[in-house]
């Protein structure tokens, strides 16, 4: 899950050589201790750099204080970030690196047999909880809000249960005050931002710059509009200068959000008057509701692999929070995930829905794209349903597209390229 960015990338191990005009075997890899530590810290370096790139696809969590935030994040990432019953427990932003279930990638990996198999990851960047007057330095506040700049998308974790062992920061549950208050102290970040770029843009229209008059009037436009309390989202750019400038300015309330109600584990499958409150605000801003016990999916994340579907059965449920957010996530960013297979590695990439070959090919190494020939694909259906690449290729199912085949969801590539 560029803003958005085009692809999830691991750290490349293998040496590419002799490869001119060959399909690639990946070299990443796996879900090692090194790898996942290597990623935490790639990304930490990119959200401390405001206007880098970051590589991955990556949610922002935020909510207020105790809302099961940070419960959601160990759920979902089994990284074992602080859980207490007191605000702000979460000093310093933790970063998880989430491989990506996909039974597809299971499928293949029992045809090919390779040597090690590597999902796509997402990545969850969990900040100290949020109060009134974040914005401004209260609480944790403003440092965190920096940190969430360059996500693509915020997970907004919205308190829907009653518990009196577990403190409101305000004394009472209300879903859409406390989303209210958030969405605030968004807002006002984004203010912030934008008044600063409005005096940069202002001073050089001053002296007699033509376009940063142009710049500092879209600016003077967009803070009237947030200072009226609407999010930035929808203020309807011009066109594609403004587009320009607004890509830049990183606003919080200009990304897509996703609501995820934290219940009861007995209230999971019931009317909840609160979850109704978040749904009614979620349809007016046009965002997605997931509902989930983010304590059911700690007790999920306790559980060895193979005893988490039998344990959700048990509880009526298809599939864990995690599933729910992976799978609304990738709808929310429009993604979509294609694979490419050797004997070595069978490896799972995602990239935004409309990517062309080319592009897909770059997200496995730079050297494809700039060296692509062609790309030879098969429809995971088909090799599923054959069982082998050869009966594919026998039937002839086995396409030969150029640089602007569009790849679909489910594509296997084989990249043909010369550097």
């Amino acid at each position: 899950m560029q803003f958005f960015f085009l692809s999830v990338r691991g750290l490349l191990s293998a040496v590419f050589k002799d490869l001119q005009g060959h399909s690639l075997d990946v070299g990443l890899m796996p879900g090692s201790s090194d790898f996942y530590a290597n990623q935490k810290m790639a990304t930490l370096r990119r959200i401390s750099e405001p206007h880098g790139t970051l590589m991955g696809i990556t949610f922002g969590i935020v909510g207020l204080p105790n809302v099961g935030k940070s419960t959601v994040f160990n759920a979902i990432t089994s990284a074992g970030a602080m859980v207490a019953n007191y605000p702000f427990c979460t000093i310093e932003p933790n970063v998880g690196v989430v491989p990506v279930p996909d039974p597809r990638l299971n499928r293949l990996s029992e045809i090919y047999k390779p040597e090690k198999t590597t999902p796509t990851t997402l990545e969850f960047l969990d900040i100290a909880g949020l109060v009134k007057g974040a914005s401004k330095g209260d609480g944790l506040g403003n440092q965190f809000l920096s940190h969430i700049r360059q996500v693509d998308a915020i997970v907004h974790i919205v308190r829907c249960f009653d518990d009196e062992n577990v403190v409101h920061v305000d004394g009472t549950i209300n879903p859409a005050r406390d989303i209210e208050i958030v969405e605030t102290e968004l807002i006002l970040k984004d203010l912030d931002t934008v008044e600063r770029k409005f005096a940069e843009a202002e001073k050089k229209a001053k002296v007699g710059d033509k376009k940063a008059k142009g710049e500092s009037e879209f600016y003077a436009r967009l803070r009237d509009h947030l200072r009226g309390g609407r999010l930035s989202r929808y203020y309807a750019v011009g066109n594609e200068e403004e587009a320009h400038w607004m890509h830049f300015l990183y606003l919080l309330t200009r990304k897509p959000v996703m609501y995820v109600c934290n219940v009861r584990e007995d209230e999971l499958q019931k009317q909840n008057p609160y979850v109704d409150q978040v749904r009614a605000i979620a349809a007016k801003e046009e965002a997605k509701v997931i509902v989930i016990s983010a304590a059911i999916d700690a007790e999920v994340a306790e559980l060895p692999e193979e005893e988490r579907k039998g344990f959700l059965q048990e509880l009526g449920l298809k599939e864990s929070g995690l599933t729910q957010v992976i799978r609304e996530g990738y709808d929310l960013l429009h993604l979509i995930t294609f694979f490419s297979v050797s004997a070595k590695e069978v490896h799972a990439w995602t990239i935004p829905i409309g990517t062309r070959a080319q592009e897909a090919a770059g997200s496995i190494h730079t050297d494809f794209e700039k060296g692509f020939i062609r790309a030879e694909v098969m429809a995971f259906s088909d090799i599923d349903r054959f069982g082998s690449e050869h009966a594919v290729k026998e039937h002839g199912l086995l396409r030969v597209e150029g640089r602007d085949y569009v790849v679909q969801d489910g594509d296997i590539l084989f990249i043909r390229f010369n550097v």
